[in-house]
């Protein structure tokens, strides 16, 4: 039997997320797998069936209101120096009892090294080679040299592993362009294999219970809101996206908060929204709405663009990558972008209006769905785990 051991990044459930769908697609295959974690994606994949070994976090912080906090994390590199050399022991440590033939990271460094001082073929997904900085730190040229110099850097770091594989789209449609094409030291084994979800086959009978369930009204529009990332972050903007969405009485909104512990039965918050803490129907939902409203991460703009659907999005104050991702939307044509420093209900209704009275967005948003149905990341990846097994 092969044994895969798989290490996402444990903030938010991005990470997470890609591997688990991984996990299961080769568990078809007679794999056996284990995972180490921290943070909120311990959680989920244990409730996921899967055994997790805990690390210690390498995490970023975030402010009250749910920017990312330059201030609070440069506090913090001291004990991230600590917590690495720490993962890297707990990682031999479980490597060595556990014996996996191959080992898959999702932007974790401490898994990559210690593969490669036990000699375990290592692959790497990723979508962030190079960190970005806050909007406000990059208007110096100082800063850009910093950020370029760091990512060659790292560069050099996430070299260690057999494969680099980004799971997006190739040039020019890439999401995460700035943060990986502009990083010479990976361009000789960057290998651009597609998103990483699986292609869904959903019944009528399914989506159909589903909406008869929530009392969807077919012959009104209905906007999904699907807000995840790291938890101090999604609460702030998802009470301003309710109080926005309540007087919008002709149109119905499903909020899901993505809290992977939660209660997963939906509450009617007010005559035209339905509330999830965690949403079962994800995907769903997902076919049945007319627009979604995203934060900027990488794994929840690819799945919207797998269903073909178009896009609002409101990146985390001060997160260099996830503006740089909703950017890449805007260029794409299939979405607007929400200024977190501007939020405020009356944007929020007026970036709605320009999206549902403008079709042009949805047109572009099926076009790339096309575009991303003819690369199966699953499959890629999958081939090249079982080359090197």
């Amino acid at each position: 039997m092969r044994r895969l051991y798989f290490t996402p990044y444990g903030v938010g459930l991005g990470h997470a997320s890609r591997l688990l769908v991984l996990a299961n697609r080769l568990k078809e295959f007679g794999c056996e797998s284990r995972f180490s974690s921290f943070g909120e994606a311990k959680s989920y994949l244990n409730i996921h069936g899967y055994e997790c070994n805990i690390i210690p976090p390498v995490e970023f912080l975030w402010g009250k209101e749910g920017d990312f906090s330059v201030k609070n994390n440069i506090t913090k590199i001291p004990r991230w120096i600590t917590n690495v050399p720490i993962q890297i022991n707990k990682e031999i440590k479980y490597l060595k009892r556990f014996n996996p033939n191959i080992i898959i990271s999702d932007s974790r460094i401490s898994s990559v090294i210690a593969g490669k001082m036990l000699n375990i073929p290592t692959i790497l997904l990723i979508n962030q080679i190079k960190l970005l900085l806050t909007p406000a730190l990059r208007k110096f040229q100082i800063v850009k040299f910093f950020e370029t110099c760091f990512g060659e850097a790292m560069g050099g770091l996430w070299n260690v592993s057999d494969r680099i594989l980004i799971p997006d789209l190739p040039p020019p449609y890439t999401i995460s362009e700035e943060t990986i094409n502009s990083v010479r030291s990976t361009k000789p084994k960057l290998n651009y294999i597609g998103f990483i979800a699986p292609k869904k086959i959903i019944s009528s009978a399914k989506v159909n219970s589903v909406a008869d369930s929530l009392q969807i009204d077919k012959n009104k529009l209905l906007i999904f809101v699907h807000i995840s990332g790291p938890k101090e972050t999604r609460k702030p903007i998802i009470l301003k996206i309710i109080e926005a969405c309540q007087n919008i009485t002709n149109i119905q909104f499903i909020i899901s908060e993505g809290k992977a512990n939660g209660d997963n039965i939906p509450r009617k918050i007010s005559r035209n929204i339905w509330y999830y803490e965690w949403c079962p129907c994800r995907d769903e939902i997902f076919y049945l709405s007319n627009l979604l409203i995203i934060r900027g991460g990488h794994t929840a703009i690819s799945q919207a663009i797998q269903f073909g659907k178009p896009i609002i999005s409101i990146p985390i104050e001060n997160h260099g990558e996830q503006l740089s991702n909703s950017n890449k939307i805007e260029k794409l044509g299939i979405g607007l972008t929400i200024n977190p420093k501007l939020l405020s209900t009356t944007i929020i209704k007026k970036t709605i209006e320009n999206m549902i009275c403008n079709n042009k967005y949805n047109e572009k948003a099926i076009q790339l769905m096309e575009i991303s149905n003819k690369l199966d990341g699953i499959e890629n990846i999958k081939n090249i785990v079982f080359s090197h097994v």
